[in-house]
């Protein structure tokens, strides 16, 4: 059986059930089932695929995204969600990567396929309009038998790639359904639910945390192409959802927004959050308000959800990442691979039926990154003695000043709390004497009053001595790749080619930070 079954089982028992919401439009369990046999049939007949092809997607959130995917499953073939964030050079090399034998492309970026197709011969173009319909309206009425199983990959997730080139983690149908299985504990998520995706479903965290968990359980999920703020509360008023989730960029924009205190919020049961490190501060006013936020850790690999929180939670543990999900073994390990005492820092490794098997056509960089069933991160966190995880950070960005170990994301807690600091990395910078000594690159809120001084001194008393930056870089913006994470390797290059004071900053691409690593 392919996961496609999820969503004819509940057409046999619930057909007129609402499940996926987008703009005016309901797709009801019935009409989705028979959207995803024509889809799938429209794929074999009409485009030739395969069991092991593969289909990739460049738009915005649309039924289209979700039509493919389970028709893929059906077919036993793979879909491949691009990041429409991406410049043609960036999706060129995907496509390369990946060779799928069709693209379907939303109209907004057609313009991009000529440039990004490596031979059109063999990779068809299809434009799905989703104001006409979509797929919808252009796929057969079709019964189609499943050929899919959960052995059988089914999407192939390109990572961020801040540190090189992006790599394709595959992920099965089983690992799909296992990771829905997560996800439904971590939210005790029924078909009673109604999830608001907001954030882009080309990564793992708009896709996976809330969205195919739901219409595994059978409940609703209500699209929206692209986030905005105003949006989002407006949903959140009129169409009453139980849940959504949001990372910090877009946490911050809500609460930010005009509409934040007037709109009621009442219906939500619960926010999950995630980005490796969320600022509590961004979580406060949604609690403060009576909305539980709930964090979740993850990473492309695994699917993503592998450690979560839940709203039963002690209050107490507000900042850590929560505790393993059922489905999944966790242990922190050392460089050598062993395990780490209960309160010292190791490497978070995973296992799990949710858990990628591996790079797509990339034997070395599996390797490196699977071994023995685990998933080695590539995160640093501790464990307490009542078993809740605490991230500290990516191990490349760890600094050793004088054999100590300093951990950016720490200090940048701190400078997240100044007057006057719109935004803050931490990196490291060579020094004869300590080795590394780390840097605080800071972008100034729109005329604040701070310097380097003023920046300093708001370390006093907060951290050991050897933690402070020991020099403070301004810059204009901090660069980001498309996905909108703080590129390190280019804020290493500003911190260790300008002195103290300001030098401008580089923005590679607009995006917004995604749920998950």
């Amino acid at each position: 059986m392919s996961l496609a079954d999820w969503i004819d089982r509940h057409a046999d028992e619930r057909p007129d059930a609402p499940a996926i919401r987008f703009g005016d439009e309901v797709l009801d369990y019935g009409r989705l089932s028979e959207l995803v046999d024509g889809t799938a049939a429209w794929l074999r007949d009409a485009h030739g695929v395969r069991p092991g092809d593969r289909v990739a997607w460049l738009g915005t959130n649309a039924p289209d995204m979700l039509a493919l995917l389970f028709a893929a499953a059906r077919l036993g073939a793979i879909l491949v969600p691009l990041n429409w964030r991406l410049a043609p050079p960036e999706l060129r090399y995907v496509m390369l990567d990946c060779g799928p034998r069709l693209l379907v492309v939303q109209p907004a970026f057609a313009g991009d396929a000529e440039a990004i197709l490596h031979d059109p011969a063999t990779c068809e173009v299809h434009v799905s309009d989703p104001t006409a319909g979509g797929l919808a309206a252009v796929v057969p009425s079709a019964t189609i038998e499943d050929s899919g199983s959960d052995d059988d990959p089914l999407l192939i997730v390109y990572t961020s790639g801040t540190t090189g080139r992006p790599k394709g983690a595959v992920l099965t149908q089983g690992a799909i359904a296992a990771n829905a299985a997560n996800a439904r504990a971590m939210h005790a998520m029924t078909a009673n639910d109604h999830v608001l995706t907001v954030l882009p479903m080309f990564h793992v965290g708009g896709l996976n945390i809330q969205t195919t968990p739901v219409l595994q359980a059978g409940g609703t999920v209500t699209l929206h192409d692209k986030f905005d703020p105003g949006a989002a509360l407006a949903a959140i008023e009129t169409l009453r959802p139980t849940l959504t989730v949001l990372v910090p960029a877009t946490l911050k924009a809500m609460i930010e927004h005009p509409r934040w205190r007037a709109t009621d919020l009442s219906s939500l049961r619960a926010v999950a959050t995630g980005s490796s490190d969320v600022p509590i501060d961004l979580m406060t006013p949604f609690i403060d308000r009576g909305v539980p936020v709930i964090q979740v850790y993850g990473a492309t690999e695994t699917a993503p959800v592998a450690i979560f929180q839940t709203v039963d939670d002690p209050a107490d543990e507000l900042g850590s990442i929560g505790r393993p999900a059922p489905g999944c073994a966790v242990r922190l390990v050392d460089g050598d691979g062993r395990e780490v005492a209960t309160g010292s820092v190791g490497e978070i490794e995973v296992k799990g039926g949710n858990v990628a098997i591996g790079y797509w056509d990339d034997d070395a960089a599996t390797a490196a990154a699977f071994r023995d069933g685990w998933f080695r991160t590539g995160d640093l966190a501790l464990a307490d003695g009542d078993g809740a995880y605490w991230f500290r950070d990516r191990i490349k960005n760890v600094i050793i000043s004088g054999g100590e170990n300093v951990y950016p994301a720490e200090l940048e807690r701190v400078l997240r709390t100044l007057d006057g600091v719109a935004e803050a990395a931490v990196v490291g910078r060579p020094d004869p004497r300590w080795g590394e000594v780390p840097v605080a690159v800071v972008v100034a809120a729109p005329g604040a009053a701070i310097d380097r001084e003023t920046v300093l001194a708001g370390f006093q008393g907060r951290l050991a001595r050897f933690k402070h930056p020991k020099d403070v870089v301004f810059v204009d913006e901090l660069p980001r790749n498309a996905l909108g994470k703080v590129r390190v390797e280019l804020v290493k290059a500003m911190a260790s080619a300008a002195p103290a004071g300001s030098v401008p900053g580089v923005r590679e691409t607009e995006g917004a930070e995604q749920g998950s690593r």
